[in-house]
């Protein structure tokens, strides 16, 4: 099993590394890739080192699959290429995610819809990822009406450049290299491009992907991003509305009986997930679990999960679990 890892260099391509190792993935030869500028240098798996080679190197190579986390512009230009020498792309940018014929996938949710022959495969944005893992669940129990989505997402779902500019001003130095405003004691409600309709395009994806993956074009959501001050680690509070009443005991069976999730949900012990205790973990945690005193069809809950893990690399990777196991 050749495969390939495209952005090896940057921040989900050393955690898609680390988590092909922890997952005991059949890797056979290891091939990572990366812009021009990082040729040469060497990325560490299963504690050997290898060398990061070049794209057209790459596709002389023939990988079986290939793991994209190198940017929208990269994964367009060349994904194509490596399906077209008999390889799968797994990709982690927004680069296919809406196009009609490309499966953009949770494998607990819609694994069943890939098929076996090379192909691209979108990963969706991390934000969608946790919230649909919830969702998706109690859909199938009550039935989805509505969703209010708020995002509390960290500084490195900007990748190296969100870490460092907080890392700038916590020392003093002055750097808006990955937002607008000082980020660092702050929060700022703006992840992404602003759209003509005031949204932001990240925004958007919460609400497209999520109706793609769950298969519910109609499904009415609205969502904010917000940047947070934290290293790792996205939060959301989301609100619920059923089209059948839900139960608050039923819905926390539910999901703690749903594969990939963790119910933590005791406040009287002060238990509930935090991002400072979902770091390095493959898991979506949730807590706060309660009755919408608004609306009898409705329920509030909290969700948290490592964005490079179960939110980038994890899925992935388990994309391709999936594929090779069938």
């Amino acid at each position: 099993m050749k495969v390939a890892v495209v952005g090896a260099t940057g921040l989900v391509g050393q955690k898609m590394l680390r988590v092909l190792e922890e997952h005991k993935f059949p890797v056979s030869e290891l091939i990572p890739v990366a812009s021009e500028r990082s040729e040469g240098k060497n990325v560490k798996f299963c504690g050997k080192d290898y060398t990061v080679c070049g794209f057209t190197e790459a596709l002389s190579r023939k990988p079986q699959i290939a793991l994209f986390s190198a940017g929208k512009d990269i994964s367009l230009a060349w994904a194509q290429a490596f399906v077209d020498v008999g390889c799968t792309v797994i990709d982690n940018s927004s680069a296919w995610r809406m196009h009609e014929n490309i499966p953009l996938v949770v494998p607990e949710i819609n694994g069943h819809t890939l098929s076996l022959d090379p192909q691209i495969i979108a990963n969706p944005n991390c934000s969608t990822i946790q919230l649909v893992a919830v969702l998706y669940p109690l859909h199938l129990a009550f039935g989805l009406k509505r969703v209010i989505v708020s995002t509390y997402q960290s500084v490195s779902g900007s990748g190296y450049k969100g870490v460092k500019q907080i890392n700038d001003e916590r020392n003093g130095i002055e750097n808006r290299c990955a937002y607008p405003h000082q980020i660092f004691m702050n929060c700022i409600p703006h992840g992404g491009n602003f759209l003509a309709n005031d949204y932001t395009d990240e925004e958007m994806k919460l609400l497209n992907e999520s109706r793609k993956i769950m298969g519910i074009p109609d499904l009415a959501l609205s969502g904010t991003v917000v940047r947070v001050p934290v290293a790792g680690g996205h939060s959301e509070s989301v609100n619920i509305e059923f089209i059948n009443k839900p139960d608050v005991a039923n819905i926390r069976e539910i999901l703690s009986k749903t594969a990939g999730i963790i119910v933590q949900d005791k406040p009287a012990e002060n238990l509930y997930p935090m991002p400072l205790y979902a770091e390095d973990k493959d898991e979506v945690f949730v807590g706060r679990i309660r009755a919408d005193l608004s609306n009898c069809n409705a329920i509030n809950l909290w969700i948290v999960s490592d964005n490079l893990r179960k939110g980038a690399a994890t899925n992935a990777v388990q994309i391709a679990e999936y594929l090779i196991n069938r």
